[in-house]
């Protein structure tokens, strides 16, 4: 039994540090706050258990008290426990009061700390908390109460940072100016730092307040005051970043969904997980059984996408024969299918220059069909073109079906809510995708959105959908489809 207290990071998944996330892989309880990432909980196992026990200024999930009896309870229990914690738990995260708990207990703990947010913002806004020629003292105080801080001694800092200061911050700037420190003192305050959709707000310890009551500025913000908040124009990379701002749905398997969502929001982008297919296993395996059974017999062996790939060797895998019974030529559509290959160290013979179907069969052109035994395990519902036009050149072609997909549960909320986000994007990388989507909410949700589309028959199937496609990948990849958005 151990308690692990982890700190989150500011606010983007990805600051984690790599021994918080291997607490996460082990925990059989994760506790998690307001201001944790929920995203980070998919490192947790799926069996593990997730309570949150956020709290706002005005709602608590849970009081301190409770919470900190729930680690106690579960860690009796033999349990792995993970107290996840924004920003790093003993700045400013009630991590002391915890441990303290922890200990009086004889709970076993360990400190993973974590980027606390002013760093978040330092490095995300450009404005270094310290600089040779502005800076070399930061004072980090909380905002909660203004009359419990000695402000003449704060006032002192050259850079200030407050915590959850934004509701009593017009107080806060009014008493450090009468302590002394000049009204034009730069300033800003920062909402969700590290995050694609960070708001932040610049200007004076003077005129900031009234900023921060016009824009309606909410919390969870932090403030920071000092000269080093001038340097933001010229060292401000993050909100530069070509899709910063933007809000783009990804619609592929939840599994699958970071391949297309970790490169777009590299670019600044804010993704919305909306998966509205589910990879599932073939609903009657046999066939596929069947032919993995007489895989020797076969001169060509076709895949058309990385889940073939997949469920094919694990259909492999479950039958008594292994890759040695592979005679036949692979065929590969995309690279991302190439790759998947070639990670079980196979050469791919031959891979179209387009990655469309009609591409896939002027590249076999040239090859003599004629009798040859052609598989092509795919999706239960897919284009007939190849098929066809292989029997019509002689080929006995075996199509089986290797994997199906489905509709996942909760995915119509799922698209209600991410559509009242008020997306900018909504990317479709296969029929099933637009077909799936539209059905769930209707063709009109979808107006005002512009449409991202990762080939020709996608595009096809979104238009007599009633869409408009604005943009379409090409090549038709991953990669040419987030440069296809980036670029609009």
């Amino acid at each position: 039994m151990k308690v692990y207290l982890v700190g989150a990071g500011p606010g983007d998944p990805d600051l984690i540090t790599i021994k918080g996330r291997k607490a996460l892989e082990r925990a059989d309880a994760v506790l998690y706050d307001h201001l944790a990432p929920e995203r980070l909980l998919d490192y947790a196992p799926p069996q593990a258990e997730r309570i949150y026990v956020g709290k706002k200024r005005s709602v608590h999930q849970f009081s301190q008290e409770e919470i900190s009896q729930m680690l106690i309870d579960r860690a009796r229990a033999g349990k792995t426990v993970v107290r996840l914690k924004g920003g790093d738990p003993f700045i400013f995260g009630r991590g002391g009061e915890e441990v303290e708990v922890l200990a009086a207990a004889g709970i076993p703990f360990e400190i993973v700390p974590g980027v606390t947010v002013p760093l978040g913002v330092a490095a995300y806004t450009g404005v270094p908390l310290t600089h040779r020629e502005h800076s070399s003292v930061v004072a980090f105080v909380t905002g909660h109460s203004v009359d419990g801080i000695d402000w003449s001694k704060i006032g002192a800092a050259e850079t200030i940072v407050l915590f959850m200061g934004l509701v009593h911050f017009a107080e806060i700037a009014k008493e450090l100016i009468r302590m002394g420190r000049s009204p034009q003192t730069p300033a800003m305050a920062v909402r969700w730092a590290t995050r694609p959709d960070q708001q932040t707000i610049a200007g004076t310890l003077a005129d900031l307040p009234g900023k921060l009551e016009a824009a309606h500025m909410k919390p969870p913000a932090t403030i920071v005051i000092g000269q080093v908040v001038a340097l933001r124009d010229r060292f401000n990379w993050f909100e530069r970043l070509p899709l910063f701002g933007k809000k783009i749905i990804v619609t592929r398997d939840r599994r699958q969904s970071s391949m297309l969502a970790e490169p777009l929001e590299a670019l600044g982008a804010e993704t919305l997980f909306v998966p509205v297919i589910e990879i599932a296993a073939a609903a009657e395996k046999s066939s596929l059984e069947q032919a993995i059974a007489r895989l020797d017999t076969y001169d060509w062996l076709i895949f058309t996408s990385v889940n073939g790939v997949r469920h094919f060797v694990e259909a492999l895998d479950r039958s008594p024969l292994d890759l040695r019974a592979l005679k036949a030529k692979l065929c590969a559509i995309g690279p991302a299918t190439r790759a998947a290959i070639e990670q079980l160290h196979l050469r791919v013979d031959v891979m179209p220059a387009e990655y469309v179907a009609e591409s896939l069969l002027e590249a076999l052109a040239s090859e003599d069909l004629a009798g040859k035994r052609v598989l092509l395990p795919r999706a239960a519902v897919a284009r007939d073109l190849v098929p066809v036009v292989l029997r019509e050149r002689g080929a006995h072609v075996d199509v089986v079906e290797a994997y199906r997909t489905i509709v996942p549960e909760n995915a119509a909320q799922h698209a209600h809510d991410a559509l009242a986000r008020k997306p900018d994007w909504i990317t479709f990388t296969s029929s099933s995708t637009a077909k799936n989507f539209v059905a769930l909410v209707g063709r009109e949700a979808l107006q005002g959105i512009k449409v991202a589309s990762i080939g020709p028959i996608t595009s096809a199937t979104a238009r007599e959908l009633g869409l408009m496609v604005d943009v379409e990948a090409n090549p038709h990849t991953i990669e040419g489809l987030v440069d296809a958005i980036a670029g609009n």
